[in-house]
Parts: C-alpha cells; structure tokens; sequence
C-alpha cells in the first residue's frame, strides 16, 4: 500500500488539553519562521499542538533545474524559535503536486486528515503563475498513529451520485464537527465561494450549499458560535455564524505589518491564515496565526518564489502582535 503524508492543522479541542509548552512569545526576534527567496515558496501553514509541541505543516514550491514542484514539507518546535530540520513529506510528482493546508480530526479509532491535489503537469518557469488545473480535488486519508497514512480516497462532497468528472474543481478542505449535533461532521472547501458538506459517516455525504468568501478557510468553535478566518485578494478576514450556514462579515481585515518598513516580503500578498487557539496553554494564553506572506513583487509574480511563513499573536483577533512589532 502506497503511503502519502499531507497537511494538518489541528485545534485544542482535538487533542483534548494542553501540556506545557516552552513558549515565550516576548523572545521571538523574527516575525518569519521561513524565509522564501528566487527559487523557494513557503506557503499555506498549518499547526498542530500536542504534548507541549508545535508541528507546523506547509507548502514547500522550488524551482528545480527549470521546472516547479510542490511538496507538504514539515517541521517541528517546542519554543517557536528553534525548528527541526525541515522534512519534505510528499512525492515529487507535477500530477499531483500535494499543497495547502488542510487539518486532522480524530474519529472513533482513527485520524482523518483531508488534503488537496494541484496538478500541474510539465510546469516551468517561463509559465508563471500557473495555477492547478480543472482535476484539482479534496481527498481524506486515514491514519491510526499520525505517522502511517492509507492511500488518498476522494471526498465525494456533492454526494454519491455526482460522478468524479462533474464534481468541478475544488481545494482548500476543511473538517470540523458540528457543536450543536455530536457525530455530524462538516467539509468547507474552496468552490463557488467556500461550499459546505456534512457527513455523519466519512463516506456518505449531502451538499448544504455555499457562502461568499475567500480561501483557506479555517473554521473553530468560540463560546456559543462559530469562527471563520479566509483570504480574500489581500489579507485575512473574519466571519461568525451560529449555525454553520449563515454568517455574518466582521468588517476588520487583518493586513498585521503589510506596508511598514520591514515587511518588504509581504507586501505583495498576505495571506492563508491559520488560527491556533492556545488560550488555555498557560505561557501564551491567546490566539496564534501563522500566515504566509509574498513579495517584494506582487502575488502573481512570486507566487512560486519568494513567499514566507510568518507569526502572530492576539487575545481578541483584533489587535495583534508580532515579533520585533507593536
């Protein structure tokens, strides 16, 4: 059996508690974790925290020998300034081009982890940007230790019916159970806006439509409600629902730095936010955003290249802090 590694990120409310971590966020120098330059992207992070350390998931794009791949690359942290060596994760294959962070859900005895597929087949560099192709799709893999992963079986969100050919291009998938209705679980991914699924099974599902918003969606339960960060064409913005459904716009859009003096690596795009809730783990007690940020061109000319993770922090995810910032 063919074994694939992808993306997580995972909330508190997966691992069940937090044990103490080595953060002190005051000590961070640096607002980026990983640099990006001509020939590498870093892009589209995803966290996980268990058992006092932060396992960051990402997009790694190189250009190599004039062809560009993507790979999910991974590194780990127990203090968020020393990384572990940085380990590519997924085959070097244009086909498919595994990239963007999806998360890690625990269902009965197993891990479900979902991901996507860009394909971009015989890309160069004379071709930048040039995006996944129309069979771009979301898929669920299974895992009983987060080490071994079965092979990628498709997410048939549009239900059983709907052949693969008709499903329409998709990315950006996103897990999470429902509060209100135990053993309901809901898929977001990027189609037509961010369209909803549910499933009470991993198997079966029902579409529930869609709502306006951008990518990279990432979606967790506060207090009675819902939240839900995106990326519209530039920065990182904010929704709260009751239900999943409807939801409402905040009308604050988080840029953090773009545009000061230093911030010369984002100013062509910030984006691709992912939300930590660490307000229960004792040294941090806020939120955690890791991002990813392109320039000094625009987002269409460093999309491949030149594109950077970075870090924030915030106690209401209105005001927010970043190494070497206010």
């Amino acid at each position: 059996m063919k074994k694939y590694c992808v993306i997580v990120c995972l909330f508190c409310s997966c691992v069940g508690g937090f044990r103490s971590s080595e953060v002190n966020l005051e000590s961070l120098h640096d607002v980026r974790l990983f640099h990006g330059n001509d020939s590498t992207a870093y892009r589209d992070p995803a966290i996980l925290y268990e058992d006092g350390m932060f396992h960051l998931f990402f997009t790694l794009v190189r250009i190599e020998n004039d062809s560009i791949f993507s790979y999910v690359a991974y590194s780990k942290s127990r203090d968020l300034k020393l990384w572990s060596e940085m380990r590519i994760l997924t085959p070097r294959d244009q086909n498919l081009d595994c990239c963007s962070p999806g998360n890690v859900v625990r269902y009965g005895d197993e891990w479900l982890l979902c991901v996507q597929t860009y394909p971009r087949p015989e890309y160069v560099v004379s071709q930048m940007p040039r995006y996944g192709d129309q069979t771009s799709r979301i898929f669920l893999m299974r895992s009983r230790d987060l080490e071994e992963w079965s092979e990628p079986e498709l997410l048939r969100v549009k239900g059983p019916d709907v052949p693969e050919e008709d499903m329409g291009r998709m990315i950006d998938p996103y897990l999470i159970q429902d509060k209100d209705e135990k053993g309901k679980w809901w898929c977001f991914y990027k189609q037509n806006g961010v369209s909803m699924s549910y499933t009470y099974d991993f198997r079966s599902w029902t579409f529930a439509g869609n709502t306006e918003s951008g990518e990279n969606v990432c979606v967790w339960v506060d207090g009675d409600a819902y939240k839900l960060m995106h990326s519209p064409a530039n920065g990182l913005g904010l929704k709260t629902s009751r239900d999943l459904l409807h939801w409402e716009n905040d009308s604050v859009l988080i840029t953090l730095g773009q545009g000061l003096p230093g911030w010369e690596w984002a100013q062509g795009r910030l984006t691709a936010g992912a939300v930590l809730d660490a307000r229960q783990i004792p040294e941090i007690g806020q939120y955690l955003l890791f991002f990813h940020g392109s320039g000094p061109g625009t987002e269409q000319t460093d999309f491949d290249k030149n594109a950077s993770i970075g870090i924030a922090w915030s106690s209401d995810l209105r005001n927010w802090h970043w190494p070497g910032g206010k």
